[in-house]
């Protein structure tokens, strides 16, 4: 059996930090964040976006609404997956139309994962521009597909994968790389 080498890259303090960040970056590009709507992607993402408003929230006083995608019936590996498959329910509380939607992810890899939530997303309404925050960017992308917004770049072999840990799904919060 082989041993697994894990290396914890960001911690809590980091992550915040980063995020932080992240949410001066979307307001400098936006002008502002009117018309701006955050939704995350099952599941981390669902919790990275919420993070995200309230640091928003904690700069400019105003409450940016925020969704959950499950992108589960739109991802292309779905044949794949030997087990049935779990549908999460989408909850997005308010109009995509004519809106600035950031989509908010944990790792962008091979940018399956954002084509399938374009997909989920338009298929609910048009809305004025999509943009793409992610905490890690791994590379590998076999997609056209980039962040707008970028908390970590991190260089990795295909044999790694990285680990989001988040206090609301894994009582830690930390970013790990595994060998």
């Amino acid at each position: 059996m082989e041993k697994r080498q894990v290396a914890t890259i960001m911690s809590k303090k980091d992550i915040d930090r980063t995020l932080l960040r992240m949410a001066h970056e979307i307001i400098e590009k936006n002008k502002g964040v009117e018309d701006l709507g955050i939704i995350g992607i099952k599941t981390r993402g669902e919790y990275l976006a919420k993070r995200v408003a309230d640091y928003i929230y904690g700069i400019e006083k105003v409450n940016i609404p925020v969704g959950v995608l499950d992108i589960t019936l739109y991802r292309d590996d779905l044949k794949e997956k030997q087990p049935p498959t779990i549908l999460v329910k989408t909850e997005i509380p308010f109009p995509v139309e004519k809106m600035k939607i950031l989509l908010v992810d944990d790792v962008l890899y091979t940018g399956r994962t954002i084509r399938a939530a374009m997909d989920a997303l338009v298929d609910l309404g048009r809305p004025k521009c999509i943009q793409l925050a992610v905490l890690i960017d791994r590379g590998h992308r076999e997609l056209p597909i980039r962040a707008d917004y970028v908390g970590k770049n991190v260089p990795t072999s295909h044999r790694e994968s990285i680990k989001v840990r988040l206090g609301e799904v894994d009582s830690l919060n930390q970013v790990e790389i595994v060998k």
